[in-house]
């Protein structure tokens, strides 16, 4: 019989353990913000978006690939990626406003200019024919804008699956003039001869040795030399072999600037580079996995870029930067796991689903921090978005230690859905940032959730073999119809979502953003890629946007001499002759004290890829304000180069170094 006294023990038990409930129940729900405040936030903002334009003649749309026989029961999850768009200035008018995307619907990389600007040449398409091409067994997967040959004239990297990929060299126009852009004003050259055949989703420029010349970087997915889109192919392919460590996936390959001419026959040449890491077994692992994503940025403040690897099925990768010119050296670098922390959301110790990733300064502190998507779609393998902000640390990094905690369920950006690209940026210039972010996976009327689920927790030894996969082909759904994510920084410092309420509200299945002030306006507008759907120009209305600060950090070209910098007030002439400096770097005083860092972005991300410039959010200050702005770049011959200057707001081109035989003045 109980007595009393054990009665009241097993009600104090039970009652702690209810109380335990509601008081996890507390923590894990979103905290709500107050009406009032939230209707403040949103009347800063207003989007209104407009389909890209499409060039002619356009094939037949289909909205699911051919593929591998093997693969043919899991048809849609292989057709889930391939959109994606950039933002440049292709035709050197002083802004931004040339878009390059993938349409996925007819496999077409098309060039137009960004809705809502001058129609100043007809859209037309990036081809690779008459080179190698098969269009039953190769995929346009992103289009990456950047001066390859350094002749100031904006090229385009389009890389693929099922080869390598291509450089696109515009050649020369007419100095002082802008270009009447056209498919003819371009020359297609391999980047990579030998006929290789590369599935890669991910690509971006850095300068990793510091010799002054960016190298490429391509994030491949499917293994090197797959037979992934040939329907006729008699050797099945795989998938990866484990769900949370997969080491069978594409290599990435680094590509090194070498040589290059201009002229009407411009040519680029790289050579590969290999031995990154000092232990050859882990640079295998690191180059293997399933990669997504690439982001590289200067994280330590030496004016050397570290490389972030997003990759799918497998831990995330973080590479400490420790190289001279001509000589590569990188080193792994893993985050501490403190007591309350599980293992996924360490850095560098994350399980599976790393799919985008952007970089930007969210507490305030100087120092930029990432944001990484993965799938956070409630009771589906969630693992939850990360946002590693830095600890401030930075000399641990010598010591193989990653500075950075995640902060994303504080900061309210952990729960979204299945994400993909995700991107920084001032949309109402108030000087904090807001983050989007890329949703959904395939679009359809049968939900595939509880399947993949269960092959999310089967045995690894199966998930190499499609056979044992569940069924994914057209009609099923997974996660297809979310929206996009728009974050908003509150007044407690967590980002609340507010796309619903300002103009964001469509549920596409997104792959990229990009983003640009195509009207030079001012105020940062955006381009979503969609997969087997439109994608669209989503221009910034913001009533009353604050004051900015715009620069566009160029070289003259002909090289640089020493630190000179020519300040050009506004937007750069156009026709001018100047190359993007990725990775340069700007710090931006405000008078307040708070300081404002960014670096020029070489294509970090999934397929989304921003333009070159750097935008600052100033809020209410005065547009006669002088700014103290800090800049940092690296010469031609390598050299770390550094100026600082007094602004007012508005755009403003800086010309970093001087051209041969060019007068200071």
């Amino acid at each position: 019989m109980s007595t009393p006294g054990t009665l009241l023990t097993r009600h104090a038990a039970r009652l702690g353990a209810l109380a335990a409930v509601f008081i996890l129940y507390g923590f894990a729900r979103l905290p709500a913000q107050d009406a009032p405040e939230r209707a403040a936030a949103v009347a800063r903002f207003h989007f209104v978006r407009e389909p890209l334009p499409v060039a002619t003649p356009r094939p037949p749309e289909r909205f699911i690939r051919e593929v591998n026989p093997s693969l043919q029961r899991i048809q849609g999850w292989i057709s889930a990626v391939g959109a994606a768009v950039a933002l440049h200035d292709l035709d050197a008018d002083g802004l931004s406003n040339d878009v390059c995307y993938v349409d996925t619907r007819t496999d077409q990389v098309i060039v137009a200019p960004a809705p809502g600007t001058p129609a100043r040449y007809v859209p037309f398409t990036l081809d690779a024919a008459p080179l190698a091409w098969n269009g039953r067994t190769m995929a346009p997967m992103g289009c990456l804008p950047a001066d390859l040959n350094e002749d100031g004239w904006a090229d385009v990297v389009v890389y693929y699956w099922g080869r390598t990929p291509l450089a696109f060299l515009q050649r020369p126009g007419e100095p002082g003039r802008p270009s009447v852009l056209s498919a003819e004003r371009f020359v297609r050259q391999e980047l990579v001869p030998g006929g290789a055949r590369f599935f890669t989703n991910a690509a971006t420029f850095a300068d990793m040795d510091g010799d002054g010349h960016p190298e490429l970087i391509l994030g491949n997915y499917f293994p090197d030399g797959a037979q992934l889109l040939d329907v006729h192919a008699t050797e099945p392919d795989e998938m990866q072999d484990s769900m949370t460590r997969a080491f069978n996936g594409g290599s990435d390959h680094w590509l090194r600037w070498v040589s290059a001419t201009s002229g009407e026959t411009p040519s680029v040449t790289f050579t590969e580079v290999t031995g990154l890491l000092d232990d050859p077994e882990v640079e295998s692992l690191v180059s293997h996995g399933w990669t997504l994503a690439l982001g590289a940025a200067d994280l330590d403040g030496d004016g050397l870029p570290e490389l972030y690897i997003a990759n799918d099925f497998g831990p995330d990768r973080l590479l400490h930067n420790r190289s001279q010119p001509g000589k590569f050296h990188f080193a792994l670098l893993e985050g501490r796991k403190s007591l309350g922390t599980p293992n996924s959301k360490v850095l560098g110790r994350d399980s599976f689903k790393g799919m985008g990733v952007d970089f930007g300064d969210t507490n305030g502190d100087g120092l930029l921090d990432l944001f990484v998507s993965n799938i956070s779609a409630e009771f589906s393998l969630f693992e939850s978005h990360f946002l590693f902000e830095s600890t401030g640390e930075l000399s641990r990094m010598r010591e193989g230690v990653a500075p950075y905690v995640d902060t994303s369920e504080e900061r309210g950006v952990a729960r979204s859905g299945w994400g993909w690209d995700t991107r920084f940026g001032d949309f109402d210039n108030d000087g904090v940032l807001e983050a989007t972010q890329a949703t959904g996976f395939l679009s359809g009327t049968v939900d595939r959730w509880p399947e993949l689920q269960e092959l999310a927790t089967a045995n690894d030894s199966r998930l190499r073999h499609p056979e044992s996969w569940p069924r994914f082909q057209a009609g099923d759904d997974l996660s297809g119809h979310q929206h996009n994510p728009f974050y908003v920084r509150d007044a407690a410092g967590r980002y609340q979502d507010l796309a619903t309420d300002v103009g964001l509200e469509a549920t596409d299945v997104t792959r990229g953003i990009a983003t640009a002030d195509v009207d030079g306006d001012g105020a940062l507008d955006l381009a979503v890629a969609n997969q087997w759907a439109p994608s669209y120009l989503v221009h910034n209305r913001a009533p009353a946007p604050g004051a900015f600060l715009g620069l566009r950090l160029l070289r003259p070209v002909g090289g640089d001499a020493g630190g000179t910098v020519t300040v050009v007030p506004g937007l750069p002439p156009e026709g001018g002759k100047a190359t993007p400096v990725i990775g340069a770097a700007a710090e931006v005083l405000l008078p307040d004290g708070r300081h404002l860092v960014g670096q020029v972005d070489g294509g970090n991300g999934h397929s989304g890829k921003r333009s070159p410039e750097l935008h600052f959010g100033l809020g209410s200050l005065p547009i006669d304000t002088p700014i103290t702005v800090r800049v940092s770049w690296r010469s031609t011959s390598g050299t770390l180069q550094h100026q600082q200057l007094s602004l007012t707001p508005g755009w403003h081109t800086l010309l970093l170094g001087r051209a041969s035989g060019e007068v200071t003045p």
